[in-house]
């Protein structure tokens, strides 16, 4: 079966294809058919590659599909060739999978927009380009799919292009995302001249033999890859793209900025994660941005009002859980964390998708309230989803990924205490802001009335998401629970394996119960706050500290001002300033001399006949007379 890896990606470019330039003769049911069935067939081919791969492992555990030369420049000989492996192999299932649930569910949620057909097409071009970039063989391929997540991105935020705010989200995310991905663009190059090759590879053990330990030549490299991974997975300092990326449709909340493309910076830290073991001076960097990630994210998710923001800054601190499980080398725990986070989270964005859909396109979570009575089945999924970000003790798959990334930041020779407390008070304000959002938008009295239910295809995808938020913890299991290693165990033929520091491995059981009072402590405070009625928050946001910091926090730490003030301002008063700089004298002296021969040419058009009949004879002369001297 692995011969049929390139069906993976090329269904939905196929699909793609086929919506772009038939989709306005297709009826809206064929759409559908076109648009989910390709990321159907495309997932079904991904089990069945995946059950050869896993039944009878090839030779090194990793197997390459090359399909053509790509091109040939200089001794350069890219080519277009597909390399799976476990690493790979994780990624790929989960972005068919959960692909083709949104795809599912947002055949009916998109049925009545106008762009049906066009939604679908970019929808279905981000699953190849996403597919692209996790089965590429080179890092050249790679970029390829990188920047074609990123097209589909801002085609998607800015699906409702007649509203100007949605083109601006768009614009936003496609600029700030563009820094990074030019970061990481140099750190190709660099790569290239000082290695030879693009290949993974075959760069990742050049690497290794000509590259010592802190390096300036691996320092620089990883450096580059991390700025590109941190624009694409929106952390510190280029976060601030995300929460204003909402205003694209909510399945595409669910697809892109919750389940795939936002973990493709992760990826690509565990796909070179030699590089950055070559340079533990910016693996640890990569910690500490996660650290400080999660907790920002975590404070702003506390004040949102939008319940899709809300999720949003909840995507970028979870992703700062997997950044910390990066850094401090637990690199199975990361993609462990990142598969249970496409579950509970895709679930989320949905839930919430069907919510606003039910009360007129409502995203404010404070005029909602008693809806768990109206939608019981999106009440109840919802729940299941929101237990498991917050890491809801022994019965969520959230708790076991968090709890794996805070043993290993305690225990992992590059971890610290520091950054342990801060995964841990991160626990506790995912509890309180993701229970918050549950309280106020399900509970108490109801100020809307839901108008429109959804129906068995938006719902069947949420109670498998619900199912699986659940299952998918129990692949891997602290030794004081079972032992069950599965998902280590299989990622290790590609990812190196976790250290544990001498002594610290006993202290599992006492850091999982600590983290367990935590995840139940922010909980319960959410109960007191927002379901009891406590007037303490009001209070205290009432205070002037308190008002400054809810300003704070709500506007995203204020990155949005600063980044106005230093680079937007300055850009715009530079543009205006040099309009008339050299280089538009020379097409400003054109437009003046076409002026000037307009001008003279007008003066022939005076409208006397007997001036036009001896322009023409003179003409006729003048043109006789070249004729017959020349």
């Amino acid at each position: 079966m692995l011969e049929f890896l390139w069906l993976i990606p090329a269904l939905p470019f196929a699909g793609s294809l086929v919506l772009a330039f038939a989709g306005r003769r297709l009826s809206r049911g064929g759409i559908a058919a076109f648009g989910v069935g390709s990321v159907g067939l495309s997932c079904i081919t991904a089990f069945a590659v995946a059950a050869g791969f896993i039944g009878q492992a090839p030779p090194g555990h990793f197997y390459v599909q090359r399909l053509w030369a790509w091109l040939s420049v200089g001794g350069f000989t890219p080519e277009i060739s597909l390399y799976l492996d476990a690493l790979s192999l994780v990624m790929m299932l989960v972005v068919t999978f959960v692909g083709f649930l949104i795809h599912l569910y947002s055949s009916e949620f998109m049925i009545e927009e106008e762009g049906y057909g066009r939604f679908f097409a970019y929808m279905n071009l981000f699953v190849g380009s996403m597919l692209t970039l996790v089965l590429a063989d080179n890092l050249l391929l790679l970029y390829l799919g990188w920047e074609g997540v990123g097209l589909c991105s801002y085609l998607l935020i800015g699906f409702w292009y007649k509203d100007p705010a949605n083109g601006l989200a768009a614009r936003k995310a496609f600029v700030v995302t563009r820094v990074g991905d030019t970061a990481m663009s140099i750190g190709l190059f660099l790569l290239f001249t000082n290695l030879g090759t693009l290949q993974i590879q075959e760069l990742m053990r050049l690497a290794t033999e000509r590259w010592a330990v802190g390096s300036g030549l691996a320092v620089a490299a990883a450096a580059l890859l991390l700025g590109g991974a941190l624009g694409k997975s929106a952390q510190l300092p280029l976060q601030t793209w995300l929460p204003d990326a909402m205003a694209g449709p909510s399945p595409v909340s669910a697809l892109i900025h919750a389940a795939t493309m936002v973990t493709a910076g992760v990826y690509l830290i565990a796909r070179t994660h030699v590089i950055f073991s070559l340079a533990p001076v910016v693996q640890e960097a990569v910690a500490v941005i996660g650290a400080l990630t999660l907790l920002l994210a975590g404070f702003s998710a506390l004040t949102q009002t939008d319940i899709k923001r809300v999720l949003a800054y909840s995507t970028i601190s979870q992703i700062g859980y997997m950044f910390l499980a990066l850094g401090v080398g637990a690199w199975s725990a990361a993609i462990f964390h990142f598969m249970t986070h496409a579950f509970f989270k895709a679930l989320l964005f949905l839930g919430a998708g069907i919510v606003i859909n039910a009360l007129h396109d409502e995203h404010n979570m404070f005029k909602m309230g008693g809806l768990r009575s109206q939608v019981p089945v999106t009440f109840w999924t919802f729940l299941v989803g929101a237990s498991s970000l917050s890491a809801l003790p022994f019965v969520t798959a959230g708790f076991y990924s968090k709890d794996l990334i805070l043993f290993e930041t305690w225990a992992s020779p590059a971890g610290s205490r520091w950054l342990w407390a801060a995964g841990l008070l991160g626990a506790f304000l995912t509890s309180l802001y993701t229970f918050r959002m549950v309280f106020v938008t399900f509970y108490g009295d109801a100020k809307m009335q839901v108008s429109r239910k959804p129906g068995a295809i938006m719902t069947v995808p949420v109670v498998i998401l619900a199912v699986l938020s659940v299952l998918a913890g129990f692949l891997e299991l602290p030794s004081s629970l079972g032992n069950v290693r599965i998902i280590t165990s299989f990622l290790g033929s590609a990812l190196p394996s976790e250290t544990v520091s001498p002594g610290a491995a006993g202290a599992g059981t006492a850091l999982m119960i600590v983290a367990s009072a935590v995840s139940l402590a922010g909980i319960f405070a959410a109960y007191l706050l927002f379901f009891k009625k406590n007037l303490a928050a009001d209070r205290l946001a009432g205070f002037v500290p308190g008002r400054m910091l809810h300003r704070l926090w709500f506007s995203g730490w204020g990155f949005d001002w600063l980044y106005d003030l230093l680079f937007v301002r300055p850009f715009f008063w530079f543009a205006r300033s040099n309009k008339d700089d050299f280089s538009d004298l020379v097409y400003l002296g054109m437009i003046w001399l076409t002026g000037r021969f307009n001008n003279m040419l007008s003066v022939s058009q005076n409208g006397k006949v007997r001036f036009y009949a001896a322009g023409i004879a003179f003409g006729a002369v003048v043109v006789i007379a070249i004729a017959v001297f020349l």
